[in-house]
Order: C-alpha cells, then sequence, then structure tokens
C-alpha cells in the first residue's frame, strides 16, 4: 500500500485562513479597547488593597493581588492567542464573579465597605469585559463557519 504524505494539520488552508481571520479581528478597534480595559482593570485589581485602603486585610489583599495578575494574564494577552480567547475569557469572568464575592469567602474579617465597594465594582466590570471578549471570539467563530461570512457563501449557485 503506498504511503500518502500529508501536511501539516497548521499547514492547512482553512486553519491559516482562520489565523489570518484572528489576526485581523486582533487590529479591531473593540478587540484594542477590551484588551486596553482588561488590562487596566486587573492591574486595579491587583493594586486595589493599597488604592482603596484596606491592605492590612492580608487573605483578601492577597487574593486581590493575585486574581489582578491572573486576569491580566488572561485577557491581556487578547489580541497574541486568539485560537484561545473564548475559554480563557470564560475563565477571566470566574475571576471576576470571584472578585465579588471574594469579601465574604476568604478567612478573616475582611468584608468591609471599602473592600466590598472596591471589590462589587471591579467583579463587575471584569466580568463585563470577560463576556465582551467571550461574546467577541463567538462573533469571530460564527464569522468563520458561515452565514454572514463570505466563506459560507463561496461556492454557492447563482453567485458570481
Amino acid at each position: 500500500m503506498a504511503s500518502t504524505h500529508r501536511a501539516p494539520i497548521e499547514e492547512h488552508p482553512d486553519l491559516m485562513e482562520l489565523r489570518a481571520r484572528h489576526d485581523r479581528a486582533a487590529a479591531t478597534p473593540r478587540a484594542q479597547m477590551i484588551e486596553a480595559l482588561a488590562l487596566v482593570t486587573g492591574l486595579y485589581l491587583a493594586a486595589s488593597p493599597w488604592i482603596a485602603g484596606f491592605n492590612g486585610f492580608t487573605t483578601l489583599a492577597v487574593t486581590n493581588l493575585i486574581a489582578g495578575i491572573a486576569y491580566m494574564l488572561l485577557l491581556g494577552g487578547l489580541g497574541n492567542s486568539y485560537e484561545r480567547t473564548h475559554s480563557m475569557a470564560w475563565a477571566a469572568a470566574a475571576i471576576g464573579i470571584w472578585t465579588c464575592v471574594a469579601p465574604w469567602v476568604v478567612a478573616g474579617d475582611v468584608a468591609h465597605t471599602r473592600s466590598i465597594t472596591s471589590n462589587l465594582i471591579t467583579g463587575a466590570v471584569a466580568t463585563l469585559l470577560a463576556l465582551a471578549a467571550a461574546s467577541a471570539a463567538r462573533d469571530r467563530a460564527d464569522g468563520t463557519r458561515g452565514g454572514s461570512g463570505a466563506r459560507g457563501r463561496r461556492g454557492m449557485p447563482g453567485d458570481h
């Protein structure tokens, strides 16, 4: 039986087209705005104990520092890793939700007005940005599967 040589999957024309579309989407103002706002949100979350003045509550301060850094890593590289954007955005949304509930969940008596207000607002913003990133990733994926995309119309009878 003769062996056939197949090109690696990374060189498949459909995959290369998908990557090109993702690269173009990374350059959109919407993607750039989401990424920039996500970086600022993650930076604020990491520094919030010192900015809002609840750094004496060490468990929440450490939690916010770790969550802020993780959030920045997940959504900060949004433009460079569109193949995983959808799952990364959902993980970032989980961090946003965690930020909202953290003052009541972490060990110690840390649920005070400043920590609650800061975490609720930051968590809500983080969750909304993550959902926007997930939506953008889904919209890009839908555009490559057909429907409104040019690829979905290629080769249809009557199209010239």
